[in-house]
């Protein structure tokens, strides 16, 4: 039975757990986030989404136990690669898995004991196992005293397959790369703009960043 709350039951609630960033960047773009529910990061191939998330999960393994689920490249030479470009280390507290179903996502993560960030890159290799009306469900709500960050691919500008889709809708904090550049929408904070690679985003649309410009890099 859902529970009723006044204004002053909601006004006296305490407040979750929050994301901690040591990072000026991200804690400006994102803000205090709850540590539960989910962020969608998406876009284009080849512009820059594996490298946020492990730059979200090198910061965030500063503070919590972080698992990385590689759906889609699974341990290949390519994602390797995109781990040492991120700046990652043998000391970093995070775990890195291959293709797991939804069902064994939920059973060995569910745990208190067990990571509290949970990124899974990406969404279109779980298109038939995962139903847009089941997101909910079967994902967050059965994670949820985690933080499900999810990895989508985009078409014509919006998340792509379908399950991302409704991953946007219900996405606290959402980040759309594009160009090499991550543009950061959040419930918590008033988003903003992070440059991935410094050169080739200047390329991509032809302007010159300088040191005035609002863009930071991480």
């Amino acid at each position: 039975m859902p529970r009723s709350f006044t204004i002053k039951n909601l006004l006296d609630k305490k407040p979750g757990k929050r994301v901690q960033f040591t990072n000026g960047t991200l804690k400006t773009a994102i803000g205090p986030a709850t540590l539960r529910g989910c962020w969608l990061i998406y876009g284009a191939e080849k512009n820059g989404k594996t490298w946020i998330a492990l730059k979200l999960a090198k910061e965030l393994a500063r503070h919590e136990k972080v698992v990385y689920i590689s759906a889609e490249e699974g341990l290949e030479d390519s994602f390797k690669a995109a781990v040492i470009r991120a700046g990652l280390t043998a000391a970093e507290k995070i775990n890195i898995e291959e293709y797991m179903s939804i069902s064994q996502i939920v059973e060995k993560y569910k745990w208190p004991k067990s990571p509290n960030v949970i990124i899974i890159d990406n969404l279109t290799v779980y298109a038939d196992e995962l139903k847009p009306s089941e997101l909910k469900k079967k994902l967050i709500d059965a994670l949820s005293n985690k933080l499900v960050i999810l990895l989508a691919h985009e078409e014509r500008r919006d998340p792509y397959p379908a399950v991302a889709r409704m991953a946007k809708k219900m996405a606290m904090v959402v980040v759309n790369v594009r160009g090499l550049k991550a543009f950061v929408t959040s419930r918590f904070a008033s988003g903003g703009e992070i440059i991935i690679d410094e050169e080739k985003s200047a390329l991509y649309w032809g302007e010159t960043t300088t040191k005035s410009q609002q863009y930071e890099t991480i």
